[in-house]
């Protein structure tokens, strides 16, 4: 077992956390040495269970007043208060205390020298501000001359005998060490600084809107998704309001920017799911709903919306980029997929995504690459700073989440087609990211309902805050110093929510951990699909974990706020944001470049199999013409002139023939042969 880690829960501030108690027997031998040690373990025990039981403060009385004479004289009514180190500092009766003075002996042990008094204001609004405090102090009373001893060194003159507990009254500066613990304060030191923790969480927030729809679309890019009776309430409701202001010149005011492209998202994708049908189902669709006859109607009212929103100032219309980068989508998409007659068959994935009201586009495409890259170095960062977490194998987890790389800005309204492959890899890696943020927010709210072992080496406790004119206390205030409670004061910030605390942590804290359940489609028959309600819209944070982070970051009336962590934020430079845009590109290109080297090793791979199968055919075919001209023999040796011309005369009249390939082979010469 340690018993020097000091971390100041048990024994004194600065001292050991064990704790020794004499053992006493008989015949045993007592000294001084085991006595004190008694009286040591009793002490350290009182005051480990003052500062755990209770905390810092004022218990009873301690009021403070002015003196019925005036000056700079206060009153300090009897009481009884702790300090950080649990001792016990106890004031029996009224004291008189001498402002202006305390405030002198400041200067003296800050300056080492008497500058005499200054009663000079120091601000302009006429008054000085100090703090009151009462300190405990020990004294050794009660001397004794001891009896000779065979020590080698022993104690001249007399000894003290008693330690009087007491106390003295010093003067510091108004502001003071809070030792209360805010809940919030420990969440903030585990979230890191709130802007860049929201900003990961809200781009978490539309990637888990995306993730369903993502895994379906490409799961099911040739299948039919189920058009009922609620898309032809949809189909209606947009189609009516479209057709009545979808006209008109000019692009439409913000407010009616917003509320077109709902109704475009909305009939785009009841006529997404009308073109996932073929001929037959379309048909059917039309009589079962007879409002689906005007679908070609239908298309052009969409073409005109979206040429209207294309001239929208979508920076007015969607302050918030993320969902202008959807609004954007729904426009390009629509007009890309849904307005031509018959829909874009080319592309199944696209149509299927518009079909569950999300569209995908290759900007959004683009930022959901950049935002699960962010999401993930935010994650690993707090969990690098991470000093009580307890799920232990979450780090290993988020660092081994497959990312796809980043690419550079498309081109403005881009209709590029995306990949099966590439929106498996997105869905994959955002599921996995969403369900690693969900851990880690569940880890950090249900720490803070842990209150941390505090260590403080100012054992000053505040009476007041004083205001001094002159050298006369004007103003004297108790109202804010701590106060111990019942359970201890760093439990008095958890009262007006710690029972509601406690009930969510019932159902957040010690669950198994979350895990993502891929959606799956049915073996046959149209795909049900829920329509994407609100993704243009606000995006409400809901459940238990999020009322639980609510409660901890929302101070109640009267609470002290959170206390924010101030972290260094470092920019990258903009020659390193051009540098790792250039290598986006060269990745791009490099992937390209590999796709067509595949292609050429497979084109390469088929034309060999092609050339030896031929290999294998041509000696069958030409083998026994070689033989035959191999074995004839060497006629033209003993034929005649005539002879010779004869037989060439009758081989004019047939058809000229190639002449056959052999290899030349050594004869040898017969007798009488002429070389």
């Amino acid at each position: 077992m340690r018993t020097d880690c000091g971390c100041g829960c048990g024994g004194d501030a600065t001292s050991t956390s064990a704790f020794v108690r004499p053992r006493f027997f008989a015949g045993q031998l007592l000294t001084e040495d085991d006595l004190s040690l008694l009286v040591e373990y009793t002490t350290a025990k009182r005051r480990l269970h003052n500062r755990s039981l209770y905390g810092p403060g004022v218990i009873r009385g301690l009021g403070v007043s002015c003196d019925p004479c005036g000056g700079g004289t206060v009153a300090v009514h009897p009481g009884h208060a702790l300090d950080c180190a649990g001792n016990d500092i106890v004031v029996p009766c009224t004291e008189r205390v001498d402002v202006p003075a305390l405030v002198r002996e400041r200067r003296i042990s800050g300056l080492g020298v008497d500058c005499g008094d200054n009663c000079d204001n120091d601000d302009d609004d006429g008054g000085r501000r100090y703090g009151l405090y009462v300190r405990y102090q020990e004294s050794s009373v009660e001397p004794v001359a001891p009896y000779a001893t065979e020590e080698p060194c022993p104690s001249p003159g007399c000894v003290p005998s008693r330690i009087q507990e007491g106390f003295r009254f010093v003067i510091g500066c108004d502001d003071f060490e809070d030792h209360r613990h805010n809940p919030g304060t420990r969440l903030l030191a585990s979230l890191g600084d709130l802007a860049r923790a929201d900003r990961a969480r809200i781009r978490d927030r539309r990637l888990g809107m995306y993730v369903d729809p993502l895994l379906v679309a490409s799961l099911g890019t040739g299948r039919t998704f189920r058009f009922d009776a609620a898309d032809a309430r949809r189909y209606a409701t947009a189609f009516a309001w479209l057709r009545a202001n979808a006209g008109g010149e000019g692009p439409p005011p913000p407010p009616t920017a917003r509320e077109m492209t709902e109704h475009v998202r909305a009939l785009a994708a009841a006529i997404a799911r009308f073109d996932t049908y073929d001929p037959a189902g379309r048909e059917q669709l039309v009589k079962d709903y007879p409002d689906l006859a005007t679908a070609r109607e239908a298309r052009g009212v969409l073409g005109t919306a979206c040429e209207r929103l294309k001239g929208a100032d979508l920076e007015a219309a969607w302050p918030d980029p993320l969902r202008r980068t959807i609004a954007h989508a729904v426009v390009t998409e629509t007009a890309a997929r849904v307005v031509p007659e018959g829909g874009d068959p080319d592309a199944p994935l696209e149509v299927r995504m518009l079909a569950q009201g999300t569209p995908l586009g290759h900007a959004l495409r683009v930022e959901f690459r950049a935002d699960i890259g962010l999401i993930r170095e935010w994650l690993l960062g707090r969990l690098d700073q991470a000093a009580d977490l307890a799920d232990c194998a979450l780090r290993t987890e988020v660092a081994a989440i497959d990312v796809p790389p980043l690419l550079p800005p498309p081109p403005p309204d881009s209709t590029e087609k995306a990949t099966v492959a590439e929106v498996q890899q997105i869905a994959e890696a955002a599921a996995a990211l969403s369900t690693a943020v969900s851990r880690f927010l569940t880890d950090a709210a249900c720490a803070t309902l842990n209150p941390p072992c505090g260590d403080s080496a100012d054992t000053d406790v505040l009476l007041a805050h004083l205001e001094l004119d002159g050298c006369d206390v004007v103003r004297v205030c108790s109202a804010t110093r701590e106060q111990v409670l019942p359970g201890g004061s760093a439990y008095g910030e958890w009262l007006p929510k710690l029972y509601r605390l406690r009930e969510l942590a019932e159902r957040v804290c010690c669950e198994p951990l979350p895990a993502y359940q891929k959606p799956t489609l049915p073996s046959e028959g149209p795909v049900a699909r829920p329509y994407a309600e609100g993704l243009l819209g606000d995006w409400p944070r809901t459940g238990d974990l999020e009322e639980m982070l609510s409660l901890l970051l929302t101070p109640a009336p009267g609470e002290t706020p959170p206390k924010a962590l101030h972290e260094q934020v470092y920019t990258t430079p903009s020659e390193v944001t051009d540098s790792m845009q250039e290598l986006a590109r060269l990745r791009t290109q490099v992937s390209d470049l590999t796709a067509a080297l595949e292609g050429l090793r497979t084109q390469m791979s088929s034309a060999q199999t092609q050339v030896t199968h031929l290999a294998e055919q041509l000696p069958e075919r030409l083998g026994p013409r070689l033989a035959d001209l191999e074995g004839t023999p060497d006629e033209g040796a003993d034929q005649t002139p005539d002879e010779a011309a004869g037989q060439t005369g009758a081989q004019a009249d047939e058809p000229a023939k190639p002449p056959a390939k052999r290899a030349r082979a050594p004869r040898t010469r017969k007798s009488g042969e002429t070389p």
